[in-house]
């Protein structure tokens, strides 16, 4: 399948301008914007905070079947694994909640961030692992459902109705941002499609008898259990869109997925954070 090509040239152009002359902060809030209006005028009359629901915005009935699964989530027993790993001592006695502020408490709508020591863009599963290694205690590989997976699950849902606040603020952030941004709109795969030809320029309609998600929102829900079973991040969609695209994931922790992650949550500052969801 082919994605039409000129709506998301003019849009992808549209922000480079929008960005190419400003300070980092005011080039990265310009394109956040732009894409708020952009899905304005898209799906007219959605609260902006509705976005944090996904392709749901679009059916109605969806949201009310979300609405009921939640109220008994089948993936409980997930979120209490990942609890108990959060809560296990270390060996040197410390705990996960030792390396946040407020014991882990609305931490996530910071992350990811840009850290001038290393640059790079560190994101909350680079800081869970770093609190083990800080701790004496060996890391966790990324991407696997237990433990890094179910932990993250649990940690996330700490931070549930906190604002997402990511920062660009300086010029080596921006540049970590912009090269987010750029994957976002390349076209790359046997396919020849970008994510944003799909989240931008066809959210709302159906593929595959999916409704597709906006752009706008998709950074605040994370891990999402898919027919409350199959556990699946943030970077984990990322590979999955990568694979239909025909082309080869760049993988987990990947300096092109951080930057792209990194991208997508400032998109979706000031939504509140609702992680650890059911997805059909």
């Amino acid at each position: 399948m082919k994605l039409p090509r000129a709506g998301l040239v003019v849009l992808a152009v549209v922000l480079s301008a929008a960005g190419a002359t400003a300070a980092p902060g005011e080039g990265s809030e310009a394109d956040r914007l732009h894409i708020v209006r952009h899905f304005e005028q898209l799906f007219p009359g959605v609260p902006l905070e509705d976005y944090v629901y996904g392709a749901m915005i679009a059916s109605p009935d969806a949201r009310a079947q979300y609405e009921q699964i939640m109220e008994f989530p089948p993936f409980l027993g997930d979120l209490d694994a990942g609890r108990r790993i959060w809560e296990k001592p270390f060996r040197n006695g410390g705990t996960f909640a030792g390396c946040f502020p407020d014991g882990g408490r609305n931490v996530v709508g910071n992350y990811p961030y840009y850290e001038e020591s290393s640059d790079m863009v560190v994101t909350f599963e680079m800081a869970l692992n770093r609190c083990l290694e800080a701790n004496g205690e060996a890391p966790m590989r990324y991407g696997e459902r237990e433990p890094m997976g179910v932990l993250s699950a649990y940690a996330r849902t700490l931070s549930n109705g906190m604002r997402m606040n990511i920062e660009v603020d300086s010029e080596k952030a921006w540049a970590k941002y912009e090269a987010g941004k750029d994957l976002y709109y390349r076209r790359i795969g046997q396919l020849n499609a970008a994510c944003a030809g799909c989240h931008q320029h066809l959210a709302g309609r159906t593929m595959r008898m999916e409704i597709i998600s906006p752009s706008l929102g998709h950074a605040t829900h994370w891990p999402i259990f898919r027919a409350g079973e199959e556990l699946m991040t943030f970077q984990g969609r990322f590979n999955r869109c990568m694979e239909q695209m025909r082309a080869v994931p760049y993988g987990y922790n990947s300096e092109e997925w951080n930057n792209l992650e990194y991208f997508l949550s400032y998109l979706s500052n000031g939504l509140p954070l609702k992680s650890s969801v059911f997805r059909k």
